[in-house]
């Protein structure tokens, strides 16, 4: 398969349904939404849109299967399977916050081979592909060179709905605050890993994700040059459902803190 030529067509759906997306915010009425559970909101925009990237990616790749946070479609592909999540940052949509993104990631077997993450309102679609690189808007994208944890900044995610690692979180964040530039929670967590890619943001830590929100993520961060670890310093991320991802040259330093912490 040439994932290149994928990653294209990919993008192209991607924009076209951000399009929908970015129509939907000018007028939607917050008393649509709905709960799945505590703070874990969803809409018709995020299941419309869902609908329409599964029916494209469907055209693109018949034998593949999904892996998707609206359970719209339940296919399990042989090899291939999507993994996606529509619109990112439900909570920034619904409350007219103009940070939310579309994430779409190829899987093959258990390896992530693709990664498209579409940030809606800047126009800006980040995409990489296994050995292929990480780009933006067809320009090549690299990893911050910050040497230091005292030259970064970083991103994270606030825990919203499992408390049981609030404190350890909160006494990495004290500590995080005090030895780098500072930290940003922009509430999008493939927009996050997109930024680091970008070098933008020097490290991302989180926990509670599911595999729909990261999976494209971590494919922008490796092929720009980065690295992604669980908080044990290993890589099973998805399964962990925690991530850290760094530019490579601060990786010790994050991930000292978050084991001190978090073991």
């Amino acid at each position: 398969m040439e994932l290149s030529n994928l990653v294209s067509d990919v993008i192209s759906l991607t924009k076209e349904t951000g399009k929908f997306i970015r129509e939907e915010a000018l007028v939607f009425d917050r008393n649509l939404i709905e709960y799945k559970g505590i703070n874990d909101m969803v809409s018709y925009v995020d299941k419309t849109a869902e609908q329409k990237l599964v029916s494209g990616l469907s055209l693109l790749l018949p034998e593949a299967g999904f892996i998707t946070e609206e359970k719209t479609i339940n296919k399990t592909g042989e090899y291939y399977n999507w993994i996606i999540d529509p619109l990112d940052g439900t909570t920034n949509f619904i409350h007219g916050i103009p940070t939310f993104s579309i994430s779409i990631a190829l899987k093959y077997d258990e390896e992530l081979v693709l990664g498209v993450v579409y940030e809606i309102n800047r126009d800006e679609c980040f995409s990489a592909w296994k050995n292929g690189g990480a780009w933006l808007n067809d320009k090549p994208i690299s990893v911050s060179k910050a040497p230091k944890l005292e030259h970064a900044l970083l991103a994270t995610g606030f825990p919203y709905y499992d408390f049981e690692k609030q404190q350890p979180y909160l006494k990495a964040f004290q500590e995080f605050m005090q030895k780098c530039h500072g930290l940003r929670r922009i509430g999008s967590a493939a927009v996050d890993l997109a930024y680091v890619a970008a070098g933008r943001f020097d490290a991302y830590f989180e926990y509670n994700l599911n595999s729909w929100d990261v999976a494209a993520g971590i494919v922008l961060v490796r092929e720009a040059g980065g690295q992604v670890f669980d908080f044990s310093g290993g890589i099973e991320t998805i399964a962990k459902r925690e991530l850290v991802a760094t530019n490579g040259h601060i990786s010790a330093e994050v991930l000292g803190i978050i084991e001190k912490h978090f073991q």
